[in-house]
């Protein structure tokens, strides 16, 4: 009886398992048909999500609804713009709401979400993307009555949002990252304590001026929530801002034409700890065991009503008198703290907001640094009094306060300065508006980076006047690299308060630069997880846009050495121009101007180069570009004068030439130049091929030889060389992988075929041997520099002589036959006798046999001036 109730409970679990989850798929069709219709009737954005599903279990015993990848976006004004997106949004109801009809509204009793985006976006016409609730007009014809989904709210949560707000008209921009929030409270009563917990990370901006960045918040408090009059009241609440402690109290109230603020905030004691609680925990470290004296406190309130032209009146004072701190593990403290701080606004219009900064001051050792300032009229064009005078050693910083580096820093800071300007002249470059007065100093400095590269600062002082900023000094060394630079700074308020581009003429002189002192580095992990350096693509930054009169005794550029470096360099729009650069190098010197861009993905060049006097030896070694160019390092001694155009893009992080890309032209000059072909492959092989070529008498002086390369392919435009009186032309083309295709014309004379040639050439007519003087012959090189193939016409050049040989000595045959018959006839004729003269039978045999003798005695000169073999044939004499 037992076993069979046991049976009977176990189908009956079975079957209700199994509807938990058979059931979800009944109903999913009819839950994306109820999401659909919902949001159709209250939302004109364009709505798109994955995938819906429904679970028995998830929140047992009430179902779920998971919503994937739901995403509204933004119609015109803002079409394309992302409202809200959603990686994952779940409804938590009754089962009992799946099986209401289509008109009955399905409760909703919990929601949470997460891996979201809320993007709000007011437009310069005060327009805001997310009203995108459907209009009265738009609903006509649709049944008002249907409410397809309702909100019966016990639990809210969302984990790791991003909150992104931007202001087109105030140029306020503000993103609350990692943001993750909770609430309990029961929405279904008008009136309830809503139970929450915050976190986020905010950053805020106005007018490209950052305030906060990446600021902790957390929030923990109970708000009291009048829904029927749209009031929310803080009660029980605790803050925290990075480390600092904050209790708030008083109400917000939503109202037709905007919110009503009465809030007050304080700090829940006077420690001086809550100071370091400003500063982020990242830097301030534990503030557990900090040794403080005196107090911080900050106090405000905000009263009034916030809409399109007015702001809560309110007042923010952070005060500090005569404190000190001193954290355990460090030698020294910093002491003599006052802080006296307001900002203020008296009339609840936003421009009449001011800060004043009255005493700000600090001791370590015997260094004091004092500031103030004021600013009023902040929104419609800010007004600044300031002043900064005092001493501070770098060196005491990580003594007195926990500043994480990897080295210590040294060097002494002075300030003394005063200044005092509006935001519109600083826009306008009106400086004549701007009045600055004192100096900034700083000497001794060094920094050491993760690297292990170090800068030295020796001296660095800049300058202020009505004007300008001048910088008077600069003096640094950075590895092998040594500065003195001095100059004017046209903008730098624009550069430090507006983002503008830092403007400036400046003057560098230098003993030493190597280039590779100014490359950064950074980390990348190999296969086996060890830490390799590598460089980091090269940028020319973008904020720059001025003009450098540069001198150095030396350069170092990846393999070469520069020596008397001068010229002009342009920085402007991540673009360097360069005018006028010249430089000794390679025995003789170079001249340059063109430019260089960083602002596309990657970097391009354009340069023209002049290179006087300069040696081949080593600027066809050292330079890759030029060893593609023309391979002839080894082979060639002597100077080369050349103009050198050409463009191309270069490689991100060494910022050498890609020759992949190159293209432009060459024109040379060869002086005093001796041929060495022996170090030469193909030529080798040329000399072996050409009996009668001595390549090392080769005269290549004053040589003049035109290329034009692209697509890794090099055109060389014909040229003539003379070998003794032997004259050769040369053109073709070779590629940067080393394959060639070049012709060799030569215009041998027959003095070099030998003394057969020259014999057999001394039995013609002076006329006729002049017409023998040179002989044509074409060398074809093809394969690569390294395995060359030559070829020549050595076929086409016999029979061309054997032609031109057999017609002179026919000609001179029948001639003389024709002379010696009629004299025989006109000796031998009787009187009378009219009969016709009969050529001799021997006549045709004469000629063939001088043709064929001729024939073989030309195939036997080009044999032996191409240095060949000859044939057994060859060697028949004629009969």
């Amino acid at each position: 009886m037992l076993k069979k109730v046991l049976l009977i409970t176990g189908a009956i679990l079975f079957l209700f398992i199994g509807s938990l989850f058979a059931i979800p798929y009944f109903f999913k069709d009819q839950i994306k048909a109820k999401i659909i219709e919902a949001i159709n009737q209250k939302v004109d954005a364009k709505v798109s999500f994955a995938d819906a599903n429904l679970s028995l279990f998830k929140n047992f015993p009430n179902a779920n609804v998971t919503i994937e990848e739901l995403a509204i976006i933004n119609k015109a004004p803002f079409e394309g713009d992302t409202l809200i997106s959603l990686g994952e949004l779940n409804l938590k109801m009754s089962v009992k709401e799946l099986f209401k009809g289509d008109n009955e509204p399905i409760n909703i009793d919990g929601i949470n979400s997460k891996n979201g985006l809320i993007n709000i976006i007011f437009n310069k016409d005060g327009i805001g993307n997310y009203d995108i609730a459907i209009k009265d007009d738009k609903k006509e014809g649709q049944n008002s009555e249907s409410k397809p989904l309702a909100l019966n709210i016990q639990n809210y949560k969302i984990d790791n949002f991003q909150f992104r707000y931007f202001d087109e008209r105030s140029k306020i921009k503000m993103l609350i990252d990692s943001l993750n929030h909770e609430g309990t409270g029961d929405f279904a009563a008008s009136k309830l304590d809503l139970d929450t917990q915050s976190s986020a990370k905010i950053s805020l901006d106005m007018d490209k001026v950052n305030y906060m960045k990446n600021v902790v918040l957390n929030l923990d408090a109970v708000l009291g929530i009048d829904l029927e009059n749209n009031r929310y009241t803080f009660k029980e609440n605790k803050a925290l801002i990075n480390q600092l402690p904050l209790e708030f109290d008083g109400f917000i109230q939503l109202l037709d034409a905007g919110q009503e603020y009465d809030l007050k905030f304080k700090t829940p004691t006077s420690s001086f700890k809550n100071f370091l609680g400003v500063i982020p925990a990242t830097y301030a470290a534990n503030l557990d065991n900090v040794k403080t004296t005196g107090d911080f406190t900050v106090t405000g309130f905000a009263k009034g009503i916030y809409s399109d032209t007015t702001v809560p009146k309110f007042n923010v004072e952070i005060t500090s008198d005569n404190a000190s701190f001193k954290y355990p593990d460090l030698p020294k403290s910093v002491q003599n703290i006052v802080i006296d701080t307001k900002i203020i606004n008296q009339t609840g219009i936003l421009n009449d907001t001011y800060v004043n900064i009255d005493k700000l001051s600090f001791r370590i050792d015997q260094d004091v640094f004092n500031a103030k300032a004021n600013i009023k009229n902040i929104t419609e064009n800010a007004l600044v009094d300031a002043m900064l005078k005092g001493t501070i050693n770098l060196a005491n910083v990580t003594k007195a306060y926990p500043v994480k580096l990897d080295k210590p820093l040294s060097g002494i800071l002075k300030a003394d300065v005063t200044t005092k300007f509006d935001m519109q002249s600083v826009e306008k470059s009106q400086y004549q508006n701007i009045n600055n007065a004192g100096a900034i100093s700083l000497s001794g400095f060094k920094y050491t980076d993760e690297n292990g590269k170090s800068m030295n600062i020796n001296k660095a002082e800049i300058v202020f006047n009505p004007s300008r900023v001048n910088l008077k000094q600069f003096s640094a060394s950075t590895g092998k690299s040594d500065l003195n630079v001095t100059g004017v700074l046209e903008n730098f308020y624009g550069y430090i308060f507006k983002n503008q581009n830092l403007q400036g003429n400046f003057n560098l002189t230098s003993n030493q630069i190597a280039v590779d002192d100014f490359m950064t580095t950074t980390d990348e992990k190999t296969s086996s997880d060890e830490t390799k350096k590598d460089s980091e693509a090269m940028k020319i930054p973008a904020f720059l846009d001025c003009t450098l009169t540069a001198k150095a005794n030396t350069v170092l550029y990846d393999n070469l050495t520069l020596r008397d470096v001068s010229g002009k360099l342009i920085v402007k729009d991540e673009k360097l121009t360069m005018e006028d650069v010249k430089t000794s190098i390679f025995g003789g010197s170079v001249g340059l101007s063109g430019s260089v861009s960083t602002k596309g993905k990657v970097p391009v060049f354009n340069m023209d180069l002049g290179m006087k006097q300069v040696d081949i030896a080593q600027s066809f070694t050292q330079l890759d570009m030029l060893k593609k160019l023309a391979p002839i390092a080894g082979i060639v001694n002597g100077k080369l004068n050349s103009t050198i155009k050409l463009n191309g893009n270069l490689d991100a992080k060494e910022f050498t030439p890609d020759l992949k890309t190159i293209s432009g032209d060459l024109l040379g000059q060869f002086l005093s130049t001796t041929v060495n072909e022996k170090n030469s492959t193909l030529l080798n092989a040329l000399s072996s091929n050409i009996k009668f070529l001595d390549l090392s008498k080769i005269n290549l002086n004053d040589l003049k030889a035109a290329i034009t390369f692209d697509n890794g392919r090099v055109n060389v435009k014909p040229f003539n060389i003379k070998y003794q009186d032997i004259q050769a032309t040369i053109g073709g083309t070779h590629g940067f992988d080393q394959s060639m295709n070049y012709d060799i014309k030569f215009n041998v004379p027959a003095k070099y075929l030998g003394t057969e040639a020259n014999a057999l050439i001394a039995k013609l007519s002076a006329a006729d041997a002049q017409k023998l003087e040179s002989i044509p012959v074409k060398a074809m090189l093809t394969g690569t520099f390294s395995k060359p193939k030559i070829t020549t016409d050595l076929k086409t050049a016999v029979t061309n002589l054997t032609n031109q040989l057999v017609q002179q000595q026919k000609q001179k045959l029948v001639t003389k036959g024709t002379s010696a018959l009629t004299d025989f006839l006109n000796k031998n004729k009787k009187p009378g006798d009219t009969a016709k003269t009969a050529v001799p039978a021997s006549k045709a045999e004469t000629q063939e046999k001088a043709k064929e003798e001729v024939k073989a005695k030309a195939t036997d000169l080009l044999n032996n001036l191409f240095n060949k073999k000859k044939k057994p044939a060859d060697t028949t004499k004629t009969k």
